[in-house]
């Protein structure tokens, strides 16, 4: 892994390529070590009032209950219900990149990509599990981060632009291969804590990101560098496995209102 994303960072000069090769280093690494259930690929995610997010490099998605995926020209679009992580790709943490005419770092950018997904709306449903109706479940958080095959700025500075991020922008966790993985602990109300109706979650799922706070530079934990893999891939197994588990069902007649059609209930 090491060596693949070393090779492509200095052997690919072009930038679209350097960046395509970079993100499908990612791809490939945890499409192999991932369980089954997840999977994973470039994408843009749509909900079901018909708003896009931005095109992001690596998306951590369900097809067990987010049962279709459109792809055209290369590019999988993904229900927002599906979505268990979204990352953004870059050679090295540090850098800047120009939106609208504004400089902004990377991981700013990345904070924004991941905000456009955040922000869409997604359904829940009732499933049928053992042969009896489980209600919709609450929605749950979308994980949010960005990798990189190294970090040539300080740790000091990281943070610093981590704690920058605010409300659906905050990023969760990250890896710089040659520099050492991070999380960042969040304190305030746990999503998963909260009993508020069905028909709240969608506000719920926003305050939870708005009211989650990085107290300070010492909540923001990196690992060592020669533990920057197996340090980054246990966290993201514990967000997906102990902190998210099985995401909600997709509400499939929301999307096909947005066609003005009616799934017959009935079945």
């Amino acid at each position: 892994m090491i060596a693949q994303l070393n090779t492509n960072r200095e052997f690919i000069s072009h930038p679209s390529s350097k960046g395509d090769s970079l993100e499908n280093v990612w791809i490939d690494w945890l499409r192999k070590y991932l369980p089954n259930r997840y999977c994973v690929d470039k994408a843009i995610v749509i909900d079901s009032k018909g708003y896009l997010s931005d095109q992001i490099d690596l998306v951590i998605y369900d097809q067990t209950y987010t049962p279709f995926v459109f792809t055209q020209n290369g590019i999988h679009y993904i229900p927002a219900e599906g979505v268990y992580a979204v990352f953004e790709v870059k050679p090295d943490l540090k850098g800047n990149v120009e939106v609208k005419k504004e400089s902004i770092s990377y991981i700013e950018y990345a904070g924004r990509k991941i905000e456009s997904v955040r922000k869409l709306k997604r359904t829940s449903a009732s499933i049928i599990n053992a042969g009896k109706v489980v209600d919709p479940r609450p929605l749950t958080k979308i994980i949010g981060g960005i990798l990189s095959s190294t970090n040539t700025q300080s740790e000091k500075t990281v943070k610093k632009h981590l704690k920058s991020l605010s409300g659906h922008k905050g990023i969760d966790m990250g890896c710089a291969v040659g520099f050492g993985s991070f999380y960042v602990d969040y304190e305030g109300e746990y999503y998963a804590e909260w009993k508020a109706s069905y028909q709240k979650i969608n506000s719920n799922i926003s305050d939870y990101y708005n009211n989650r706070k990085i107290n300070s530079v010492d909540s923001i934990v990196f690992s060592s560098a020669d533990t920057a893999l197996v340090s980054f891939f246990l966290q993201l197994m514990r967000y997906l496995q102990q902190s998210i588990g099985t995401i909600a069902a997709i509400d499939l007649g929301a999307y096909a209102d947005s066609i003005n059609f009616e799934i017959d209930d009935d079945v």
